[in-house]
């Protein structure tokens, strides 16, 4: 995963399912799955070269995730109203 780009996340916005999450303090990249408002918290699956492992995940809360991890850079796109 070494041709992604980190940041840090600044809005629960950037907290979309698909996007790449990695820990600040390890270099294991997960991908961040569907928002659970039952268990209050986002599920994040394993990711190893290219490859999601839906056999392993483990649910997250917000705060955790804006304290503790970053999120991939994506370049968007944005047409001129």
């Amino acid at each position: 995963m070494k041709n992604i780009t980190f940041q840090n996340i600044s809005d629960s916005y950037q907290l979309v399912s698909g996007a790449k999450i990695k820990s600040k303090n390890y270099d294991e990249v997960y991908e961040l799955g569907e928002y659970d408002g039952n268990k209050r918290g986002y599920t994040l699956f394993a990711f190893e070269d290219g490859l999601r492992f839906d056999d392993f995940s483990v649910i997250i809360s917000e705060y955790e995730l804006m304290n503790n991890y970053m999120i991939e850079v994506v370049k968007v796109n944005r047409m001129a109203a």
